[in-house]
Protein backbone atom coordinates (compact mmCIF):
# COMPACT_ATOMS: atom_id res chain seq x y z
CA UNK A 1 0.00 0.00 0.00
CA UNK A 2 2.58 2.61 -0.98
CA UNK A 3 0.25 5.23 -1.79
CA UNK A 4 -1.30 5.03 1.74
CA UNK A 5 2.46 5.37 3.86
CA UNK A 6 2.16 4.85 7.74
CA UNK A 7 1.74 7.24 9.95
CA UNK A 8 4.60 6.13 12.36
CA UNK A 9 7.03 2.92 12.41
CA UNK A 10 4.95 -0.30 13.75
CA UNK A 11 6.67 -3.70 15.19
CA UNK A 12 4.97 -7.13 14.76
CA UNK A 13 5.67 -9.89 17.30
CA UNK A 14 4.61 -13.39 16.80
CA UNK A 15 3.46 -16.25 17.50
CA UNK A 16 3.12 -15.66 21.42
CA UNK A 17 0.77 -18.96 22.97
CA UNK A 18 -2.09 -17.44 25.17
CA UNK A 19 -3.54 -20.11 27.89
CA UNK A 20 -6.89 -21.85 26.35
CA UNK A 21 -7.47 -24.65 28.38
CA UNK A 22 -9.76 -27.99 26.25
CA UNK A 23 -9.15 -26.11 23.04
CA UNK A 24 -7.31 -29.07 21.43
CA UNK A 25 -4.85 -26.77 19.87
CA UNK A 26 -2.66 -24.23 21.24
CA UNK A 27 -3.93 -20.56 20.71
CA UNK A 28 -1.65 -18.02 19.42
CA UNK A 29 -1.36 -14.59 18.65
CA UNK A 30 0.53 -12.06 16.95
CA UNK A 31 0.82 -8.63 18.16
CA UNK A 32 1.16 -4.97 16.05
CA UNK A 33 2.16 -2.08 17.74
CA UNK A 34 3.99 1.32 17.34
CA UNK A 35 7.22 1.57 17.98
CA UNK A 36 6.44 4.38 20.74
CA UNK A 37 4.03 5.98 22.74
CA UNK A 38 2.62 5.76 25.93
CA UNK A 39 -1.31 4.48 26.90
CA UNK A 40 -2.40 3.12 23.61
CA UNK A 41 -5.52 1.79 23.25
CA UNK A 42 -6.27 -1.55 22.33
CA UNK A 43 -8.11 -3.76 18.96
CA UNK A 44 -8.16 -7.74 19.79
CA UNK A 45 -9.09 -8.82 15.89
CA UNK A 46 -11.07 -11.96 15.08
CA UNK A 47 -10.03 -12.86 11.49
CA UNK A 48 -12.19 -13.96 8.52
CA UNK A 49 -12.75 -17.65 7.60
CA UNK A 50 -9.42 -19.98 7.21
CA UNK A 51 -7.15 -17.23 7.71
CA UNK A 52 -4.76 -16.71 10.38
CA UNK A 53 -2.75 -14.05 12.55
CA UNK A 54 -0.40 -13.33 9.63
CA UNK A 55 -3.36 -11.82 7.24
CA UNK A 56 -5.06 -8.54 7.47
CA UNK A 57 -1.62 -6.76 7.61
CA UNK A 58 -3.28 -4.12 5.42
CA UNK A 59 -5.76 -3.31 8.52
CA UNK A 60 -3.23 -3.96 11.37
CA UNK A 61 -0.82 -1.97 10.26
CA UNK A 62 -2.70 0.82 9.66
CA UNK A 63 -4.13 0.64 13.18
CA UNK A 64 -0.80 0.56 14.94
CA UNK A 65 0.05 3.13 13.19
CA UNK A 66 -2.44 5.50 14.30
CA UNK A 67 -1.95 4.60 17.53
CA UNK A 68 -3.21 1.09 18.45
CA UNK A 69 -1.58 -2.30 20.21
CA UNK A 70 -3.47 -4.85 17.74
CA UNK A 71 -3.67 -8.36 18.92
CA UNK A 72 -4.80 -11.13 16.61
CA UNK A 73 -5.52 -14.80 17.55
CA UNK A 74 -5.54 -17.73 14.87
CA UNK A 75 -8.79 -19.26 15.09
CA UNK A 76 -9.57 -23.40 14.37
CA UNK A 77 -11.29 -22.85 11.22
CA UNK A 78 -7.68 -21.38 9.74
CA UNK A 79 -6.45 -23.21 6.66
CA UNK A 80 -3.39 -24.36 8.97
CA UNK A 81 -5.47 -26.69 11.30
CA UNK A 82 -7.15 -28.19 8.00
CA UNK A 83 -10.62 -28.32 9.70
CA UNK A 84 -13.00 -28.14 7.04
CA UNK A 85 -17.01 -28.57 6.79
CA UNK A 86 -17.35 -32.08 7.26
CA UNK A 87 -14.84 -32.06 10.46
CA UNK A 88 -16.82 -33.21 13.47
CA UNK A 89 -14.73 -30.40 15.11
CA UNK A 90 -16.43 -27.82 12.59
CA UNK A 91 -20.11 -27.66 14.24
CA UNK A 92 -18.63 -25.82 17.61
CA UNK A 93 -15.97 -23.54 16.10
CA UNK A 94 -18.10 -20.69 16.38
CA UNK A 95 -18.29 -21.05 20.28
CA UNK A 96 -14.54 -21.95 20.26
CA UNK A 97 -13.88 -18.85 17.93
CA UNK A 98 -15.45 -16.51 21.23
CA UNK A 99 -13.69 -18.27 23.77
CA UNK A 100 -10.42 -17.66 21.88
CA UNK A 101 -11.46 -13.98 21.93
CA UNK A 102 -12.42 -14.47 25.99
CA UNK A 103 -8.66 -16.19 26.36
CA UNK A 104 -7.22 -12.78 24.99
CA UNK A 105 -9.14 -10.72 27.01
CA UNK A 106 -8.09 -12.61 29.96
CA UNK A 107 -4.54 -13.23 29.42
CA UNK A 108 -4.17 -10.09 27.74
CA UNK A 109 -1.69 -8.61 30.57
CA UNK A 110 0.32 -11.95 29.45
CA UNK A 111 0.49 -11.34 26.04
CA UNK A 112 1.42 -7.78 26.34
CA UNK A 113 4.60 -9.03 28.31
CA UNK A 114 5.39 -11.36 25.53
CA UNK A 115 5.27 -8.68 23.20
CA UNK A 116 8.18 -6.63 23.97
CA UNK A 117 7.49 -4.85 27.75
CA UNK A 118 4.08 -3.63 26.02
CA UNK A 119 1.97 -3.73 28.86
CA UNK A 120 3.51 -0.30 30.60
CA UNK A 121 2.59 1.38 27.46
CA UNK A 122 -1.56 -0.08 27.52
CA UNK A 123 -4.41 1.68 28.63
CA UNK A 124 -6.22 -1.73 30.31
CA UNK A 125 -9.31 1.32 30.32
CA UNK A 126 -9.75 1.11 26.32
CA UNK A 127 -10.12 -1.81 24.48
CA UNK A 128 -12.14 -2.77 21.52
CA UNK A 129 -13.32 -5.91 19.59
CA UNK A 130 -12.94 -6.15 15.61
CA UNK A 131 -13.63 -8.37 12.98
CA UNK A 132 -14.19 -8.82 9.44
CA UNK A 133 -16.90 -11.90 7.87
CA UNK A 134 -17.03 -14.81 10.39
CA UNK A 135 -14.71 -12.72 12.85
CA UNK A 136 -17.09 -10.04 12.74
CA UNK A 137 -19.98 -12.68 14.11
CA UNK A 138 -17.41 -13.84 16.75
CA UNK A 139 -16.71 -10.00 17.89
CA UNK A 140 -20.25 -9.05 17.70
CA UNK A 141 -21.04 -11.60 20.18
CA UNK A 142 -18.29 -9.83 22.70
CA UNK A 143 -20.28 -6.41 22.23
CA UNK A 144 -23.32 -8.82 22.71
CA UNK A 145 -24.81 -9.94 20.32
CA UNK A 146 -26.46 -13.46 20.69
CA UNK A 147 -27.18 -16.55 18.85
CA UNK A 148 -31.08 -17.43 18.29
CA UNK A 149 -31.41 -21.28 18.14
CA UNK A 150 -33.73 -23.38 16.04
CA UNK A 151 -36.65 -22.25 18.05
CA UNK A 152 -35.50 -18.67 17.65
CA UNK A 153 -34.62 -18.45 21.74
CA UNK A 154 -31.40 -16.44 21.89
CA UNK A 155 -28.56 -18.44 23.56
CA UNK A 156 -25.75 -17.78 26.22
CA UNK A 157 -24.40 -13.91 26.87
CA UNK A 158 -20.56 -13.89 25.64
CA UNK A 159 -20.37 -9.71 26.46
CA UNK A 160 -17.32 -8.37 27.69
CA UNK A 161 -18.10 -5.40 30.26
CA UNK A 162 -14.54 -4.30 29.68
CA UNK A 163 -14.54 -4.05 26.21
CA UNK A 164 -15.92 -0.35 25.56
CA UNK A 165 -16.15 -0.46 21.52
CA UNK A 166 -16.02 -2.15 18.97
CA UNK A 167 -16.22 -2.67 14.65
CA UNK A 168 -18.01 -5.06 12.88
CA UNK A 169 -16.86 -5.55 9.30
CA UNK A 170 -19.07 -7.32 6.49
CA UNK A 171 -20.82 -8.75 9.44
CA UNK A 172 -23.63 -11.79 9.18
CA UNK A 173 -27.43 -10.31 8.64
CA UNK A 174 -30.29 -12.38 10.38
CA UNK A 175 -30.59 -15.94 9.66
CA UNK A 176 -34.52 -16.29 8.24
CA UNK A 177 -32.78 -15.99 4.11
CA UNK A 178 -29.84 -18.54 4.94
CA UNK A 179 -29.36 -20.77 1.76
CA UNK A 180 -29.24 -24.59 2.05
CA UNK A 181 -26.03 -24.82 2.05
CA UNK A 182 -25.55 -22.27 4.93
CA UNK A 183 -28.44 -23.51 6.98
CA UNK A 184 -26.93 -26.99 6.84
CA UNK A 185 -23.21 -26.13 7.68
CA UNK A 186 -23.37 -22.53 8.76
CA UNK A 187 -26.60 -22.89 11.75
CA UNK A 188 -25.17 -20.40 14.23
CA UNK A 189 -25.02 -17.90 11.70
CA UNK A 190 -28.26 -16.40 13.05
CA UNK A 191 -27.64 -13.44 15.18
CA UNK A 192 -29.60 -11.35 17.40
CA UNK A 193 -28.61 -7.74 17.37
CA UNK A 194 -31.32 -6.59 19.83
CA UNK A 195 -28.60 -6.79 23.16
CA UNK A 196 -25.69 -5.78 21.32
CA UNK A 197 -25.51 -2.57 23.86
CA UNK A 198 -21.74 -1.63 23.29
CA UNK A 199 -20.86 1.22 21.05
CA UNK A 200 -19.73 -0.22 17.31
CA UNK A 201 -18.75 0.95 13.91
CA UNK A 202 -20.71 -1.71 11.37
CA UNK A 203 -19.03 -1.68 7.73
CA UNK A 204 -21.15 -2.34 5.01
CA UNK A 205 -20.52 -3.30 1.20
CA UNK A 206 -23.02 -1.92 -1.09
CA UNK A 207 -21.77 -5.34 -3.55
CA UNK A 208 -21.45 -7.41 -1.12
CA UNK A 209 -23.64 -10.87 -2.38
CA UNK A 210 -23.54 -13.59 0.12
CA UNK A 211 -23.51 -17.03 -1.32
CA UNK A 212 -25.25 -17.98 1.92
CA UNK A 213 -28.07 -15.52 2.53
CA UNK A 214 -30.86 -14.75 -0.35
CA UNK A 215 -31.25 -11.13 0.47
CA UNK A 216 -28.64 -8.83 -1.25
CA UNK A 217 -26.12 -6.44 0.16
CA UNK A 218 -28.27 -4.85 2.78
CA UNK A 219 -28.42 -7.97 4.92
CA UNK A 220 -24.97 -7.17 5.83
CA UNK A 221 -26.25 -3.93 7.62
CA UNK A 222 -28.62 -5.66 9.83
CA UNK A 223 -26.14 -5.61 12.76
CA UNK A 224 -26.65 -1.35 12.55
CA UNK A 225 -30.27 -1.47 11.87
CA UNK A 226 -31.59 -4.40 14.22
CA UNK A 227 -28.78 -3.30 17.56
CA UNK A 228 -29.85 -0.38 20.08
CA UNK A 229 -28.10 3.22 19.70
CA UNK A 230 -25.33 4.42 20.23
CA UNK A 231 -23.90 2.80 16.54
CA UNK A 232 -22.37 4.13 13.24
CA UNK A 233 -22.66 2.18 9.68
CA UNK A 234 -20.13 3.31 7.01
CA UNK A 235 -21.32 1.79 3.58
CA UNK A 236 -19.47 2.07 0.92
CA UNK A 237 -21.15 1.53 -2.20
CA UNK A 238 -18.82 -0.11 -4.84
CA UNK A 239 -17.09 -2.59 -1.87
CA UNK A 240 -17.91 -5.96 -1.75
CA UNK A 241 -17.06 -8.66 0.85
CA UNK A 242 -13.23 -8.11 1.25
CA UNK A 243 -13.72 -4.37 0.92
CA UNK A 244 -10.78 -3.84 -1.41
CA UNK A 245 -8.42 -6.62 0.19
CA UNK A 246 -8.72 -6.40 4.05
CA UNK A 247 -6.90 -9.80 4.29
CA UNK A 248 -4.07 -8.41 1.94
CA UNK A 249 -4.03 -6.73 -1.91
CA UNK A 250 -3.31 -10.65 -3.53
CA UNK A 251 -5.73 -12.82 -1.56
CA UNK A 252 -7.71 -14.75 -3.89
CA UNK A 253 -11.07 -13.90 -2.33
CA UNK A 254 -10.11 -10.32 -3.19
CA UNK A 255 -12.63 -9.61 -5.98
CA UNK A 256 -12.50 -5.72 -5.47
CA UNK A 257 -9.25 -4.53 -5.24
CA UNK A 258 -8.56 -1.17 -3.91
CA UNK A 259 -5.72 -0.25 -1.63
CA UNK A 260 -7.72 3.43 -1.26
CA UNK A 261 -10.64 1.22 0.01
CA UNK A 262 -8.82 -0.63 2.28
CA UNK A 263 -7.09 2.33 3.90
CA UNK A 264 -10.62 4.10 4.07
CA UNK A 265 -11.83 0.80 6.39
CA UNK A 266 -8.95 1.07 8.27
CA UNK A 267 -9.07 4.93 9.08
CA UNK A 268 -13.14 4.85 9.51
CA UNK A 269 -12.26 2.17 12.34
CA UNK A 270 -9.79 3.42 13.97
CA UNK A 271 -11.09 7.23 13.90
CA UNK A 272 -14.80 5.79 15.49
CA UNK A 273 -12.79 4.08 18.42
CA UNK A 274 -10.83 7.24 18.99
CA UNK A 275 -13.74 9.06 19.41
CA UNK A 276 -15.74 6.55 21.13
CA UNK A 277 -12.59 6.45 23.21
CA UNK A 278 -12.77 9.89 23.92
CA UNK A 279 -9.32 10.46 22.99
CA UNK A 280 -9.33 12.29 19.87
CA UNK A 281 -12.90 12.99 18.21
CA UNK A 282 -11.04 15.04 15.30
CA UNK A 283 -10.30 12.37 12.47
CA UNK A 284 -14.08 11.04 13.00
CA UNK A 285 -16.17 14.10 12.60
CA UNK A 286 -13.19 14.77 9.37
CA UNK A 287 -15.13 11.93 8.43
CA UNK A 288 -18.78 12.77 8.72
CA UNK A 289 -17.60 16.27 7.05
CA UNK A 290 -15.95 14.23 4.24
CA UNK A 291 -19.19 12.35 3.95
CA UNK A 292 -21.35 15.51 3.44
CA UNK A 293 -19.61 17.10 0.94
CA UNK A 294 -18.86 13.66 -0.80
CA UNK A 295 -19.92 12.02 -4.01
CA UNK A 296 -21.92 9.17 -2.81
CA UNK A 297 -18.61 6.89 -2.82
CA UNK A 298 -19.15 5.71 0.81
CA UNK A 299 -21.73 7.27 3.45
CA UNK A 300 -22.13 7.17 7.27
CA UNK A 301 -25.14 7.21 8.97
CA UNK A 302 -25.11 7.38 12.76
CA UNK A 303 -28.57 6.58 15.62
Amino acid sequence: MSSHPLARPVVAVKPIAVPAPGRGLGLQVKVTAPLSGQDLPVIVFSHGNAWSLDGYEPLVDRWAAAGFVVVQPTHLDSRRNGIGWEDPRFATIWRVRIADLHAVLDGLDGILRQAGGLESRVDRGRVAVVGHSWGAQSAGAILGARVLDADGVPGEDFSRPAVSAGALIAATGTGDTLTPFAAEHLPFMRPDYSTMTTPALVVAGGKDQSQLSTRGPEWFTDAYHLSPSPKALLTIAEGEHTLGGLAGEMAAETTDEDPARVALVADAVSAYLLDAFMLDATAWAALGEADASGDGAWTIARK
